[in-house]
């Protein structure tokens, strides 16, 4: 059964043969249809009904929508709007909040909570989308994926996932496994690992109750190694400037340790002042360690000196 308490509870109902799986393996089980006196409208934006296969908005009407939330006119007011498909005068439909689309059989099957689409630096990110393909992974039992600004200014994509047993979180590896489906402005920027995810009473996740991730995780920590020359040194300062982090080995990787585009714009700024080397952006993106950093600024250091008269290097050595 579907349906939310808005519309006393049920509103869609399917019934799941024993061999159903065997005959049609499915991701999802489907909402269903419709019970009597209950009508399910699948909407876009504009209130138009959407057709086959395209996702819509659920908005459910009939006689099971109750007549609002007490004391609250302007709550009631927004998700209890008027029925335009109703022939009755002042009928009034619910606005679920819940995206799903129909299946070729005319059952409607859920695809996510329309608050879990967010927008992230300009862009807009699907948060169920990213939770989908993160459970796809063999090593990840559940997944959880929100934006946390607990350092004001500074959003990050963070996923919280419970692992197989035996499985030990692999950042890189979640993260390769992402950009085969993924753009890079929704690859998490943080991941962390729980024994199991927080539940409120019915059963849905608390995401209230996620903790506030480490800055740096264990896996991380064990795979510190210290700036090995000046160029090194530097590139770890400016990174543990721009991160907010208070130690960054040479290996880590920028974006498992919180880094997004954004914030790459100030490393290379942060570059050009301290080295005077002009690199693109896409050099954080495909050079994402301090080491392999280090090697693209003294290779372009190099690229300047060569290119200078005599005169000049001696002036630059002076």
């Amino acid at each position: 059964h579907y349906g939310p308490t808005e519309t006393t509870v049920g509103v869609l109902t399917h019934a799941i043969a024993a061999d159903a799986l065997e005959q049609q393996p499915a991701a999802t089980v489907p909402l269903g249809r419709a019970i009597a006196h209950s009508h399910i409208y699948l909407l876009n934006s504009q209130l138009e009904p959407v057709p086959i296969g395209i996702p819509g908005e659920i908005y459910i009407g009939g006689d099971t929508v109750t007549r609002g939330y007490l004391g609250r006119p302007a709550l009631t007011a927004d998700r209890f709007i008027p029925d335009p498909f109703s022939p009755q005068p002042g009928a009034r439909m619910y606005y679920t909040g819940d995206r799903a689309r129909y299946l070729p059989d005319g059952t409607l099957e859920f695809l996510q909570r329309v608050d879990l689409q967010i927008k992230l630096h300009g862009f807009r990110i699907e948060l169920g989308a990213i939770e989908t393909q993160l459970i796809q992974h063999p090593d990840v039992q559940m997944a959880t994926v929100l934006v946390r600004e607990d350092t004001p200014g500074n959003p990050l994509l963070v996923a919280y996932v419970v692992l197989q047993a035996e499985a030990r979180l692999d950042t890189s590896g979640l993260r390769e496994f992402l950009q085969q489906w993924l753009p890079d402005h929704a690859l998490p920027n943080l991941f962390v690992t729980l024994s199991a995810l927080p539940l409120t009473p019915n059963g849905k996740v608390d995401r209230q109750a996620l903790p506030v991730p480490e800055k740096i995780s264990p896996a991380l920590a064990e795979q510190y190694v210290a700036p090995r020359n000046p160029t090194e040194a530097a590139i770890a300062a400016i990174w543990m400037e721009v991160l907010g982090l208070e130690t960054v080995g040479v290996h880590s990787n920028f974006f498992d340790l919180g880094g997004h585009s954004l914030l790459a714009t100030q490393v290379l700024s942060r570059l050009r002042e301290t080295f005077q080397v002009e690199l693109p952006l896409r050099q954080v993106f495909e050079a994402r360690t301090v080491a392999e950093i280090a090697e693209v600024v003294e290779a372009a250091l190099l690229e300047e000196i060569e290119a200078m008269t005599e005169e000049e290097a001696q002036a630059m050595m002076q």
